[in-house]
């Protein structure tokens, strides 16, 4: 079966779906895939895209993106002692053989999670987070819904087959995109082939081995992630991420046959992203695009930058995006920093692709009595 091809770019200030022409796209086995880069969050190709599925540990992209959701916001700190529970210890699956009562940092759980996919660290930082699995579980759909996860609800931490855990490989592609984007840090341990953790009981100290699931980073130049995952109701499922000079794509596939096959699938789509797209970019964010003259203010202009970067999808061949700019002829003071006072409007090969607000570089305070009288001066003089 093929896999629909298009292309929706995500702008600066502005959201706008063109259809590029490209290659025709990979056959793609299992029952559902995608492709998206990342920074855009544009869809290079899917196929039932939106079917809801058993994810397996796919799920565990959401565990990490609310745990370092929480250490962000000062909730958790890298350093914290987590107490593991009985029902932490008693996950099964994938783990690294917690027992009740051991104690471990949240920085080291969340490593044998973003390695090794350990149930029992996922519970165990679900639990300490949020005083519970199912509250925890709770916050995941609520972290979901806020992305625009349609087809999915969680009834887990860990992934484990459980009747209505399901999500989509849309869905999955936009929690592992605010993952990836949002911190970017989880690369230290999703592109880490091995690694080890101590284990501290009542038997004494023992080292325990990490070895990562995902084999395209052993496998896939420019590799940097991101979850692997499998069960019996849920096949083979991999979330696999790459980056290549300054584009990073997205590809996930459910439901594969074999274990092998998923890295496979995911790579074929890679390579097609890879050969067939490029980033455009325009200015950036800061650069001082134009001035505009100020009405009654202490600085006689103010110059205006652009807010943010845009940046653009398009098919190889496309060279550059250009720009015109939308500014009053003059502005009244006061004017703060940061203060919306035009745009620019990028085009690609004559089509209208992204906008990009263009703000005040600094505040300008209205005149007082001596610049008046200065300005007074000025238009004596030029008679």
């Amino acid at each position: 079966m093929k896999i629909k091809n298009f292309i929706a770019a995500f702008m600066v200030s502005a959201v706008l779906i063109n259809t590029v022409s490209a290659a025709e796209v990979p056959e793609v086995e299992g029952s559902a895939a995608i492709l998206m880069e990342a920074s855009t969050g544009a869809v290079l190709a899917e196929k039932n895209a939106d079917a809801p599925l058993p994810p397996a540990s796919v799920t565990k992209v959401m565990t990490l993106l609310l745990i370092y959701d929480s250490e962000a916001q000062g909730k958790i700190k890298w350093d914290d002692e987590v107490t593991v529970s009985e029902h932490a210890a008693s996950m099964g699956g994938s783990q690294i053989f917690l027992e009740a009562g051991e104690k471990q940092t949240a920085a080291v759980l969340t490593k044998s999670i973003a390695i090794a996919s350990a149930n029992d660290a996922a519970v165990a930082m679900a639990e300490y987070i949020a005083g519970s699995e199912s509250a925890f579980v709770g916050m995941m759909n609520e972290r979901a819904e806020s992305l625009g996860m349609k087809n999915t609800t969680f009834k887990n931490a860990c992934g484990l087959d459980e009747a209505g855990h399901l999500t989509s490989a849309r869905d999955i592609a936009l929690m592992s995109r605010e993952l990836i984007t949002k911190y970017p840090q989880i690369t230290e341990y999703t592109t880490k082939w091995q690694d080890t953790i101590t284990h501290t009981t009542a038997k004494g100290e023992s080292e325990f081995g990490l070895t990562n699931t995902n084999r395209l980073i052993k496998w896939y130049s420019g590799a940097t992630g991101l979850k692997t995952g499998s069960t019996g109701n849920a096949k083979y499922c991999l979330s696999g991420t790459a980056k290549r000079d300054d584009m990073e794509l997205i590809a996930v596939v459910m439901a594969c046959p074999d274990p092998k096959q998923r890295f496979r699938e995911v790579m074929k789509l890679l390579d097609f992203g890879y050969a067939n797209y490029m980033l455009l970019h325009g200015e950036p964010a800061g650069k001082i695009i134009s001035s505009v003259p100020v009405l009654g203010g202490e600085e006689d202009s103010v110059n205006a930058v652009a807010a943010n970067r845009a940046s653009y999808l398009a098919a190889k061949g496309n060279k550059r995006l250009e720009y015109t700019t939308t500014l009053p002829e003059k502005i009244p003071a006061p004017i703060n920093a940061g203060d919306v006072l035009g745009e620019m409007i990028y085009t690609c090969d004559g089509k209208e692709v992204a906008h990009c607000d263009l703000v005040a570089e600094k505040a300008v305070e209205k005149s007082g009595f001596g610049k008046n009288l200065e300005d007074i001066f000025k238009l004596w003089v030029k008679g």
